[in-house]
């Protein structure tokens, strides 16, 4: 296990100290970040999405940025605005960056924004840059959009235009705990709350709370995850494993290819190119993650569901029989053939 592997590890277990009952959220976070992609999470509130998302930025030596979306905002509260300012007497125009600056950016409640606010942050995470006015600004290298949505409410939403739900590589469904993981919770929330100390000063005060929260204070170099980026190409994906990837990908777009199954039933649109690079990608990470130097059907199949699961339409029929995404990524699964 190399320097890289060692310190990814030792951020998903941090990670998860922070989030409870999350792992397969975690998991899905940081391959987002070793495959330089865009993660998409959705679930009603209080399943800890944004929490997930600042426990993961709050370990990495990076810049963290957070967005709010509402319907009032604007294009330039995410990219920044051209401000005036006097130099030496002269009125010059200056570039002031807006969050999207920041190595992870939190977009919470993405479908509260507008279409202009969407479609700038689509520029973002499509060609890692920003542009205002005449002039192209270039994004970090290490670059992420963690956006969170929730699928109840719609008063006062703007649904995400299927051009910019492509552009995220994973989207992750986030449940409701189990009973064992709603207590681990009470009592990890308990656990962090300030207990006021009785210290002979001030300073005392602020060096004993400064300790307690020391334990998880580990953090990980932009180094290091740029150093696993680079490890992913030499991770093998056989011919067979290849053909895998493309038999899901056309099932949902022909899937009258396989007439024993209720996928042409159950889907209008099928999934773009875009599914057959994030399936690759994706599963490479996995592999590299447990440490293996090749992709095994295992590994596709234990991505597909946060890959593949918002990259198709569903059917009238399907809506009409109430049939769910992970219906149609079940019946994919058990009839298209490995190899």
């Amino acid at each position: 296990m190399n320097h890289a592997q060692q310190a990814i590890n030792t951020l998903i277990e941090q990670t998860e100290r922070s989030v409870i009952g999350q792992s397969h959220v975690v998991r899905a976070l940081v391959i987002g970040l070793l495959t330089n992609g865009h993660v998409l999470l959705e679930g009603l509130p209080g399943t800890a999405k944004t929490r997930s998302v600042k426990s993961l930025a709050n370990l990495l030596n990076t810049s963290f940025g957070r967005i709010q979306f509402t319907p009032d905002l604007l294009p330039s509260d995410v990219t920044g605005t051209e401000v005036y300012q006097d130099l030496d007497g002269k009125p010059q125009l200056h570039f002031q960056p807006g969050p999207i600056f920041n190595s992870i950016v939190l977009a919470d409640e993405i479908n509260r924004a507008p279409a202009k606010v969407q479609a700038a942050l689509l520029e973002a995470m499509a060609e890692n840059t920003i542009t205002v006015g005449d002039k192209t600004h270039q994004l970090p290298a290490l670059f992420m959009v963690l956006a969170t949505q929730n699928p109840i409410e719609q008063e006062g939403t703007y649904p995400l235009p299927e051009a910019q739900m492509d552009r995220f590589i994973m989207k992750v469904t986030v449940d409701y705990p189990d009973d064992d993981a709603e207590l681990d919770i009470i009592r990890l929330v308990r656990g962090e709350e300030v207990v006021e100390p009785e210290p002979s000063s001030a300073i005392d005060a602020q060096s004993e709370q400064h300790d307690s929260n020391e334990p998880s204070a580990v953090t990980i170099e932009p180094d290091h995850i740029l150093a696993a980026r680079r490890d992913l190409p030499k991770v093998e994906v056989s011919e067979m494993v290849e053909r895998y990837i493309v038999g899901l990908v056309m099932a949902t777009r022909k899937p009258e290819r396989y007439p024993d199954s209720r996928l042409a039933r159950w889907i209008e649109v099928g999934a773009s190119p875009r599914a057959s690079i994030a399936l690759d990608k994706c599963a490479r990470a996995n592999a590299w993650l447990k440490g293996k130097t090749f992709v095994e059907p295992d590994d596709i199949r234990a991505v597909a569901a946060n890959v593949l699961g918002h990259r198709f339409i569903l059917s009238y029929d399907a809506l009409a029989d109430g049939i769910s995404r992970q219906d149609v990524i079940n019946e994919l699964l058990d009839h298209v053939v490995i190899g």
